[in-house]
């Protein structure tokens, strides 16, 4: 499969979520959104209103606005993710990644993992949703059965990880997505897409959008080596 620089960017959400992260930081993840035309930025929810109001007065472009909720260990009641996806929606974000309840898959509790998934939708009416399922804390059989309860879901993807816990995306487990999601429901690959070699290798495993900081920065420094270009080189 080959696949240009350009289009792994457009399906990247330019990603930073450290705790120590400042506003400086923020905006200078948003302009390599906007320059490198990513998929979106995807930033903590207390930023989402001061970023918003910057790429929107931004002449240089746009980028969609992305926030997490319920992150990074998804056991906020469901009322609280509720309250803090509308709150995103309200100050700006695009889309909503939120962090399944690890411990209710667990029990199986599925029913209840499929209702609190859908009352978030409800609560961010027009952005896009994303579940964070942390594939990485779940047995196959709970792989498998989270495919099934997100396809039913009014949520737009199943995202690997939140890239906080034992481990990040894995192509196996991208692969088993793709083979069992339903539907329109797409797969969100996240955590330890370290090269361009990675992101090519997920996008063909059946990924269809990645979360990674790693992809801009090698951009960054092939630009930096080519004197400016983007290369068109295929991965």
């Amino acid at each position: 499969m080959n696949i240009e620089i350009k289009d792994i960017l457009a399906v990247t959400d330019h990603t930073l979520l450290s705790p120590t992260a400042t506003w400086n930081d923020i905006k200078a993840v948003c302009d390599d959104g906007i320059k490198y035309k990513t998929a979106s930025v995807c930033i903590p929810p207390c930023f989402v209103k001061k970023a918003a109001e910057y790429v929107r007065i931004s002449k240089r472009g746009k980028v969609k606005i992305c926030t997490v909720i319920g992150f990074p260990n998804g056991y906020s009641s469901t009322e609280t993710k509720c309250f803090e996806a509308e709150r995103a929606e309200r100050d700006g974000a695009d889309e909503i990644d939120m962090v399944a309840n690890i411990g209710m898959i667990k029990e199986k509790r599925y029913a209840e993992v499929l209702a609190e998934i859908n009352a978030v939708s409800k609560a961010c009416r027009y952005s896009v949703l994303k579940v964070i399922v942390e594939a990485c804390l779940l047995t196959e059989e709970e792989k498998i059965k989270m495919c099934d309860v997100v396809s039913a879901s009014q949520a737009q993807y199943i995202k690997t990880s939140t890239g906080f816990s034992t481990g990040g995306a894995t192509l196996d487990d991208v692969k088993l997505f793709a083979s069992h999601m339903r539907g329109l429901t797409r797969i969100k690959a996240a955590g330890g897409i370290a090269s361009l070699e990675d992101a090519a290798a997920f996008l063909e495993a059946g990924a269809h959008r990645l979360g990674t900081s790693r992809i801009v920065k090698i951009v960054k420094q092939t630009e930096e080596n080519e004197n400016g270009k983007i290369s068109d080189t295929a991965y």
